[in-house]
Parts: structure tokens; sequence; C-alpha cells
């Protein structure tokens, strides 16, 4: 089995969706910055973690954040040459989650890999044998969407407390929400 370990990362809404018409449904701030500490942070600071997603994905980060910066970004698509000429240089463009992996497993400086979306990716990174857990922020209210976060078996997965991730719930305007780990066995 490979080294890399596929972690994914998510915000999901009560009735577990994560986007409607190529946009987050809500604006949470410092869930934004969990999102970014998580999917920057590395312990050796000459390595970098990639990012693996959809290019729908892709399309929804605004352009002034695309590429994520500081991070290695994979993008998902079955149009690999086409979507090549419509990304800037550096993104790596894959045709399947294997062939991600097979990149990453082929580079020396990456520490960490994020699996970021969307549902059919996520999906696919959680049957992977190489799925090591989600980081799953669990908004409390219900949003009207359009995209939804696969269910999670919970014979497979069991939550975990983290050491760096807070356990208690988070407040933003009127929006709770609790970060949450799961581990796949």
């Amino acid at each position: 089995m490979s080294k890399v370990k596929l972690n994914l990362i998510a915000a999901a809404c009560e009735n577990m969706g994560i986007g409607a018409n190529g946009t987050l449904p809500w604006r949470l701030k410092k869930e934004m910055a969990y999102f970014t500490t998580m999917t920057t942070k590395v312990k050796d600071e000459s390595k970098l973690n990639a990012v693996i997603m959809g290019r729908r994905t892709w399309d929804c980060i605004p352009d002034k954040y695309r590429p994520l910066n500081n991070r290695v970004n994979i993008v998902m698509t079955h149009n690999v040459e086409e979507v090549k000429t419509k990304v800037p240089e550096g993104v790596v463009v894959v045709p399947s989650l294997d062939e991600a992996v097979k990149y990453i497993e082929g580079r020396e400086d990456v520490e960490s890999t994020w699996v970021i979306g969307g549902s059919s990716i996520y999906k696919a990174a959680m049957e992977h044998e190489n799925c090591g857990k989600i980081y799953l922020t669990e908004i409390q209210r219900s949003f009207d969407c359009d995209a939804f976060f696969p269910d999670i078996d919970r014979q497979q997965f069991h939550l975990v407390d983290e050491e760096e991730i807070p356990g208690e719930r988070q407040l933003e305007g009127d929006i709770s929400y609790f970060f949450r780990v799961y581990r796949k066995l």
C-alpha cells in the first residue's frame, strides 16, 4: 500500500449539504481559516501539503485564491487535456484518484494530502484504500444545498479526538458548529 494517506476536509450542514450553485451557502471566516491552516500546516518546513479536488471545485474557488497558496494543487477531471489548457502552470491535472496518489508518491516534498471536494471526489476518497481521516466541520443548521457530503459509514469511520482540534462548540454570528475527526478503521 502507498505511503500517501488521504485526509478529507469539508464543512457540511445538518442535511450534509456542502455547496449551492457553485459556492458555500454560509460565510464562516474562522471555519475558512481552519481549512486553510489544516491544509497548509506542515511539521517539516521544507515540505508542502497537496490538495486534491475535482474540476468543479477548482472552478468554484474565486480567481484571486487560485491556485491555493503554499499547496500542491491537483485537479481531477475526465477531460485532462482540455483542463490542462485552462489552469495556471504548476497546477497538476489527473484523470483519477489513483493517478493523484501516484503523482504525490513521486514527490519528496509533500507532507500531507487533503481531499477538498466535491461530492464524487469525497466518495472516491472515502472508499480508497489510502483513506485515513475525515475532518468534518458539522454546521448545526440546515441550508439549501445542491451538493452533499457522502454518508459516513459508522462501521468504517469512528469519531476520534485529536489534540490540536478544538472539541468545544464554535460560534460565528448565529451559526454554531463542531470540528469533528473520523478515523477509518
